[in-house]
C-alpha cells in the first residue's frame, strides 16, 4: 500500500527539468562573434598574419588607429602593407566629408582624436592628392625570427624620412557636347554597314 503510494505521489509530481539561461556573458560573447564574423567576412582578402579572424580585425584597427594619431609606425613589412590599404581607405572617407563616411570610419578606427584628425587635418592635407597618402619604407631584419621590418608613414608631412613627389595633376574636364553636334557627329563617324544594307535591299 505503501509503495502504490509513493509510486502515485512520484507520478503526479515528477521531476523538474533543468532549464537553460541564456547569461549576460553569454550573450555579449555572441554579439561579438557575430560581429567579428561579420568584419571577417568583409576582409577576406587580406592577408592571414598568423591570427584568426577576430584578432586579425582587431590588431589591424589598433594599428590604422596608431598610424593615424602619429603618423609613422614601424611594423614587419606583410603587416604594414594590409595597414597601408586600410589606412589609405580611412583617408579617403575623410576627403568625403560625408555622414555616412564618418560613420563608416567611426566603427573601424578607435578613439575620437583619431576620427576628428581624419575628417580635419588629413582631409585638407590630402585635398588635391588623388590617392598614394602613404609610404612603406623597409628598415631592418628583426633579431630573433629574422622577420623584416619597415616603417609606414603619411607623406606630405613634416620630418618625413623622404620628400614624397608633387601630386599628379588632374586631366581637364571635357565639356559635354549638346545634342544637336553630338547626333552629327555620330552621323558622320557611324558604321558603312548601314549604307550596304540599305542599298542591297533597294
Amino acid at each position: 500500500m505503501g509503495q502504490r503510494a509513493t509510486r502515485i505521489t512520484s507520478s503526479e509530481n515528477p521531476a523538474p527539468k533543468p532549464k537553460t539561461l541564456a547569461t549576460p556573458s553569454s550573450s555579449s560573447s555572441s554579439s561579438a562573434t557575430a560581429a567579428a564574423a561579420a568584419a571577417a567576412a568583409a576582409m577576406t582578402k587580406f592577408r592571414k598574419l598568423g591570427r584568426h579572424a577576430a584578432h586579425r580585425v582587431s590588431m589591424l584597427r589598433t594599428m590604422v588607429s596608431q598610424l593615424v594619431k602619429h603618423e609613422r609606425i614601424e611594423t614587419t613589412v606583410a603587416k604594414a602593407k594590409e595597414v597601408r590599404r586600410l589606412a589609405d581607405n580611412m583617408v579617403q572617407l575623410g576627403k568625403e566629408g560625408t555622414l555616412d563616411a564618418s560613420r563608416r570610419a567611426a566603427a573601424f578606427v578607435r578613439g575620437d582624436d583619431v576620427l576628428h584628425k581624419l575628417f580635419t587635418e588629413l582631409a585638407y592635407r590630402y585635398k588635391d592628392r588623388a590617392g598614394g597618402y602613404t609610404r612603406l619604407l623597409r628598415t631592418r631584419i628583426r633579431m630573433g625570427d629574422a622577420a623584416p621590418m619597415a616603417y609606414i608613414e603619411f607623406v606630405d608631412r613634416e620630418n618625413e624620412l623622404r620628400e614624397a613627389k608633387p601630386p599628379t595633376p588632374q586631366p581637364p574636364q571635357r565639356v559635354p557636347l549638346d545634342p544637336w553636334t553630338k547626333s552629327r557627329a555620330s552621323q558622320q563617324w557611324a558604321s558603312p554597314k548601314d549604307g550596304r544594307i540599305s542599298g542591297s535591299e533597294s
